[in-house]
């Protein structure tokens, strides 16, 4: 959008984090207070809530920063020469040398805070649709190709090859293929996918966009968890931007590609985190776990062929067809390529996103970047992955973000949320909720997950009360196995890797020795 001269232009975010704070407040302060002509964008949050309302004002010199920015801060800031870019106790200084965000490597979350996220002007600009357009310039092989080179894995607990999944899906005959986004993201400390849609919404639709191509596919959905309605309708309204634009829907940008993309709503089950789960809800039954094989890349929506990737892999693979696979594969450590969005959460004195690439530790992660606990005492545990990450020391601070170091650890980076606990934690007590968790959240389809972990709360629960400590030990080791062996799904399967991580690390908590904790 043009702005005439004269105007000031102000940003202040329309993320739900920064509104749930008082942004909205803020922005119409500032239009109230300002004394002249000012443009307001509603821009995506940078990340560092703690910060929020993050105002920042664009001059001469690039955008200043200033936060956090409470309503009834607005009058002094403007008296003090806000719109003019001058020093407050709040001012931040130049946005892009603030260290927290200056050390970082954006790649997803490139254009998240810097655009207006519904703008179709603003994406351009930024170096939107240059992936899309080159996409369309190469034959669906090649792009399957490059995302393959690139080292692309699904940002989730499985870290999947995208590319190996997209040829399979391309090389299945059928009349009707799908592409389906997973955006039902119910891992505890996980807010990234919320941040990129309700943020930089175009850069999903471009990613889905490539994949279709990629994959002959005609139809595009996006599952979203009910719980995100800023989410669904700025999805919604970029959508039909995006029509508009010719950008989706019949002979896209004058291709031979045709696609339509719809948003879905889901009820909020963590179950539909799992991908056959999600395409049964689609489906519109319940979400329940389908068994393996066929997989969804051969019958998956409707029995046709189907990719099913997460936002972040998705929103990653712009990226990847703008500026070539060797530029993302050249981040990152091993197989761990590109860069991951992780999401600061629990008692951390610095919550927020921190997207680098692969091979950051996590001491790093929480110390550096996250500034320790809020409350100021020493952190004692962080549970990376999810409520079915594992629960890791401080003794573990060294280990890179990287899918094979986490798993050798018995650990998983899964869909990088990074949940700290102060030295006040109950460790038993969390363990007991991943059962808990699970017993609640199961789908109910097989036996391992649905009985196992209600039996897995009564024997945590006998061991905390030291009734018959080293055997009951015995029964829950042979039942966290008996959940990660015989399980259709994660959801059973991975519930063991809380508990048993806490029985390792933490085994006082039990009231048992190092060794029967391991």
């Amino acid at each position: 959008m043009t702005v005439q001269e004269g105007v000031v232009t102000v940003y202040v975010p329309r993320d739900s984090a920064a509104r749930s704070v008082g942004a909205d407040e803020v922005a119409e302060a500032i239009a109230a207070a300002a004394g002249r002509p000012v443009h307001v964008v509603r821009n995506g949050s940078r990340g560092m809530l703690w910060l929020e309302p993050l105002v920042e004002v664009e001059t001469p010199a690039g955008r200043v920063a200033y936060g956090p920015v409470a309503p009834e801060d607005v009058e002094e800031l403007v008296a003090a020469g806000m719109l003019d870019g001058a020093g407050h106790p709040l001012c931040l200084g130049p946005t892009e040398e603030i260290d927290w965000l200056r050390d970082q490597t954006r790649v997803t979350f490139a254009r998240v805070g810097v655009v207006d996220p519904l703008s179709a002007g603003d994406y351009i600009a930024h170096g939107g649709l240059a992936g899309l357009r080159r996409a369309l310039s190469l034959s669906p092989e090649q792009v399957v190709a490059e995302i393959t080179e690139s080292g692309l894995r699904g940002r989730g607990g499985a870290g999947f090859p995208a590319g190996i999944k997209w040829k399979t899906v391309q090389g299945a005959e059928s009349d009707l293929k799908f592409v389906c986004c997973n955006a039902d993201e119910g891992d505890s400390g996980t807010f990234a996918d919320r941040m990129l849609m309700e943020g930089d919404p175009f850069t999903l639709i471009e990613g889905m966009t490539i994949a279709a191509w990629a994959v002959g596919a005609s139809e595009g959905y996006i599952y979203v968890r009910s719980e995100y309605p800023d989410a669904i309708a700025t999805l919604r309204a970029a959508i039909s931007t995006a029509y508009d634009q010719g950008w989706l829907g019949k002979q896209v940008l004058d291709s031979e590609l045709s696609f339509d993309l719809f948003v879905r709503v889901g009820g909020g089950a963590y179950i539909c985190g799992e991908e056959t789960s999600m395409l049964e809800s689609l489906e519109g039954k319940r979400g329940m776990v389908r068994a393996k094989p066929p997989i969804p890349a051969l019958e998956g929506l409707f029995g046709k062929p189907t990719v099913v990737n997460n936002v972040l892999t998705l929103g990653s693979v712009p990226m990847i067809m703008a500026d070539g696979a060797a530029a993302f594969a050249g981040l990152g450590v091993g197989r761990s390529r590109g860069t991951q969005v992780f999401q600061l959460g629990g008692n951390i004195a610095r919550g927020g996103i921190v997207e680098t690439a692969f091979g950051v530790t996590l001491g790093e992660l929480v110390e550096g970047y996250g500034g320790g606990t809020r409350t100021g005492r020493p952190v004692r545990a962080v549970q990376v992955g999810g409520p079915l990450g594992a629960y890791l020391p401080t003794s573990q601070f060294h280990l890179p973000m990287d899918y094979e170091a986490f798993a050798e650890a018995g650990a998983m980076v899964g869909h990088g949320g990074v949940v700290v606990f102060d030295d006040t934690v109950d460790m038993a007590g969390q363990a007991r909720f991943a059962m808990e968790f699970c017993a609640a959240e199961s789908c109910g389809k097989c036996t391992p997950c649905r009985v196992g972990a209600v039996r897995g709360v009564e024997v945590i629960d006998r061991i905390v009360a030291g009734v018959d400590r080293r055997k009951n030990l015995k029964v829950l080791d042979d039942l966290c196995d008996l959940m990660t062996e015989g399980s259709l799904c994660a959801m059973g399967g991975l519930t063991p890797m809380p508990v048993k991580s806490a029985l390792a690390h933490f085994p006082d908590d039990f009231g048992t020795t190092t060794e029967e904790g391991r």
